[in-house]
């Protein structure tokens, strides 16, 4: 589990974390949801006693990360998949970590099966692409076997396959009951991926839910509707707010109502209706709906403030 409490981090005059208070619990993945420079890379590594916050606090499993007397065991992070030396090899650089806390040499296979780098595991990492190199990053991670995994951007680089499995690894580990806090730009893997947010801009919360609520909270009241007598139906729901706008086969979009309220109009006035549809935002869309105020349009380096 990890808690935030009033995060506040400051360089200089840039305040790039304001306050941020947060719960990421375990057995559900946990997407980590922002605009560049808006504080993701800076909370992560207060989390991970990277940065000192400037006030308040923030705990994983009930502890300070350096106060674990076997962090590697408790937290397992990718922050920058290229932190290996660049003439080690995968299987090298896994079974140095491995051997300096503990671990068998046999986590090492497993891992590198895992991933699948199997094939190029005696190469060296500096002539990996992105792809395996952020493979490399996933299992240096997952070495410890830990209870919490915090993942900055795990996708970039992958291929669709890749995708796909680290997709499913997430949902594998929060179904084994661990911690997964994993942040990404891909909107529509997060749809896919996690099962609750936390959405931060200008280094403030801005929402703490599930996925399912971000979008509901962001969408419009969109309603398609399809019926043989369009035109009384537009009459019937006709009101203060209410916008229509036509659509595909003779539908129609009702902006305005809910489709409860449509059905008990239509209902009323003795109106049949062939299709009665909510639409729904995206979770891009939504968003970026949400987030709009809080884009910072002046380019900032996370890794710096942010």
């Amino acid at each position: 589990m990890i808690e935030a409490r009033g995060l506040t981090k400051d360089y200089g005059e840039k305040r790039a974390v304001d306050g941020l208070s947060f719960t990421v619990e375990p057995g559900v993945v946990t997407g980590f949801l922002g605009p560049n420079g808006s504080g993701k890379s800076t909370t992560m590594r207060l989390i991970l006693g990277l940065d000192r916050p400037t006030t308040g606090d923030v705990t994983v499993n009930g502890k300070h990360y350096r106060d674990h007397a076997a962090p590697l065991h408790e937290v397992g992070a990718l922050l920058e998949a290229r932190s290996v030396h660049t003439g080690r090899s995968a299987y090298n650089h896994l079974l140095a970590l491995a051997q300096t806390h503990g671990i068998p040499k046999r986590r090492v296979q497993e891992l590198i099966d895992l991933v699948g780098l199997h094939d190029v595991a005696r190469k060296r990492a500096g002539q990996f692409s992105l792809g395996m190199g952020q493979r490399l990053g996933i299992a240096t991670a997952l070495l410890g076997d830990p209870s919490t995994v915090i993942l900055d951007e795990p996708v970039n680089g992958l291929d669709p396959e890749g995708i796909h499995w680290i997709r499913n690894l997430l949902k594998g580990l929060a179904a084994e009951g661990r911690t997964v806090f994993v942040s990404s730009h891909l909107m529509s893997e997060m749809s896919l991926t996690a099962d609750r947010l936390v959405v931060i801009g200008r280094g403030k919360l801005i929402a703490d839910t599930t996925v399912e609520d971000f979008v509901e909270r962001a969408s419009e009241k969109i309603v398609l509707v399809r019926s043989p007598e369009a035109e009384r139906l537009r009459d019937a729901l006709a009101g203060p707010g209410i916008s229509f706008v036509d659509a595909e086969r003779g539908a129609l979009e009702v902006h305005g109502l809910s489709a409860e309220q449509i059905g008990d109009a239509a209902a009323a006035a003795g109106i049949a209706l062939h299709e009665l549809t909510p639409q729904q935002a995206t979770l891009e869309e939504a968003f970026m709906n949400l987030t709009r105020e809080d884009v910072e349009f002046g380019h900032v380096e996370e890794g710096v403030a942010a």
